[in-house]
């Protein structure tokens, strides 16, 4: 298939300049089995550097695969051939670019899709309607152009002044009273996290991360950090309307350079529709196929600080954001692993903002400091002067990848690391 990165793209029921995979936004939602090869040749039409990152899968980081080294230049194209192993969890996935210094910039654009892992180990939930919901923010000025974020903003994180789920505002969802349905909600904004709630329900977490659960979990609120995924299952009792609703999340603050935290109010994000005659619908199983945590023993034990601080020469102007100390450099190997050994690691957080750990390739096992501890999963919250204890199988593909803050901005000015796996 062919993926064209360009400008021009409806958003919110407007023509707009922002960009799009193949004019939508989201892009072509990617469907694939494990087993399978995604063969993809991203075409660059816009006027930065820019590449492809399959956020969440467990593949190959060398070469044409998921590889974050990769830069195709404006007017340039890349075949990419991303085998998926025959073993491969089927979930929620995604897409986006991942080219350093410009990540922020253009999944704030628009540039972003779902991509789904399909049949293998799967579990046929008893659902009447699968749905995706691809949260994403922006903000536009009166011509239909992405503005651009000043340097605070930059600091803090970028949260567009209009939430978007599959690029429409506040979108309807039509359900009947009884039937049960999927939905499998990504969160693709640059910085924000979701602390989703919706009226007069339980949201039932299956997922999280494209890994089922060990079992199901009714929850009134469901938090996911930027990257995050969660599927859940919705069952409405009755008819009426029903908002699906981000609640006001506290991220922290930039200490003395911004005066302290910024929360906004409540957003909408779509509303729920419930009418019809009653559907019956089987009950949910009470186990699900979570991958189990495998032993500590042997593990080596590494901690990884996160840190901002005064002295940055980026584009944050006088912040430094940090791990161990140090701004990413593409050509430096920060961490040295054992392919097919399991590593410990803290991932410590000396700021006063949350920041939110991702690792390309290997998915990591949550100990500590998550309320889902012990899920396989690909992204996670580390709160503000807090930690977060990670196990990490470093199975099945030697190469070098990264580990970053996936609050996009911080990634750009240098909150960046890389790890480099071997035989």
């Amino acid at each position: 298939m062919t993926l064209t990165a360009a400008p021009g793209v409806r958003l919110a029921g407007r023509d707009t300049s922002a960009w799009a995979f193949n004019g939508t936004c989201p892009g072509p939602t990617l469907r694939v089995r494990p087993g399978d090869a995604l063969r993809a040749r991203l075409i660059n039409h816009i006027d930065q550097p820019t590449n492809l990152h399959t956020h969440g899968l467990h593949v190959s980081p060398h070469g044409n695969s998921d590889n974050p080294f990769v830069a195709i230049e404006p007017g340039d194209s890349f075949d990419y051939a991303i085998a998926v192993p025959s073993d491969h969890p089927a979930g929620t996935f995604w897409y986006h670019p991942h080219h350093h210094g410009t990540v922020a910039d253009q999944i704030f654009a628009g540039l972003a899709g779902v991509l789904l892992v399909e049949g293998g180990p799967d579990l046929d939930l008893p659902v009447t309607a699968d749905l995706v919901l691809l949260v994403t923010d922006t903000t536009l000025d009166g011509v239909g152009r992405v503005a651009a974020p000043n340097m605070v903003a930059r600091m803090m994180g970028r949260e567009g002044e209009l939430v978007l789920v599959n690029g429409q505002h506040q979108p309807v969802i039509t359900a009947a009273p009884g039937a049960v349905q999927r939905w499998r909600v990504v969160n693709g904004c640059v910085s924000r996290v979701l602390a989703l709630r919706l009226e007069r329900h339980r949201l039932t977490q299956v997922a999280l991360d494209g890994v089922f659960l060990p079992v199901p979990a009714d929850r009134d609120q469901v938090v996911l950090a930027p990257g995050n995924r969660a599927d859940l299952l919705v069952r409405p009792t009755r008819g009426g309307r029903y908002a699906l609703v981000s609640e006001p999340y506290d991220r922290g603050s930039l200490g003395m350079m911004d005066g302290g935290p910024s929360v906004g109010g409540p957003v909408t994000l779509a509303t729920l529709v419930v009418s019809g005659a009653v559907t019956a619908s089987a009950a949910l199983p009470a186990r699900l196929p979570a991958p189990s945590v495998p032993s500590d023993s042997g593990s080596r034990r590494r901690q990884i600080t996160f840190a901002m601080g005064m002295g940055g020469m980026g584009m944050g102007g006088g912040m430094a954001f940090t791990i161990d100390g140090r701004t990413f450099d593409p050509g430096r190997d920060d961490q040295t692993v054992a392919l097919d050994t399991v590593e410990e690691w803290t991932v410590v957080n000396t700021s006063p903002m949350d920041h939110a750990f991702h690792l390309h390739a290997w998915p990591f096992h949550v100990l500590t400091g998550a309320p889902a501890a012990g899920v396989l999963q690909d992204v996670v919250l580390v709160p503000a002067r807090g930690s977060v204890r990670l196990r990490i199988p470093f199975t099945d593909y030697p190469g070098r990848s990264v580990y970053h803050c996936h609050v996009l901005d911080h990634e750009d000015l240098g909150m960046m690391a890389t790890v480099n796996v071997r035989p």
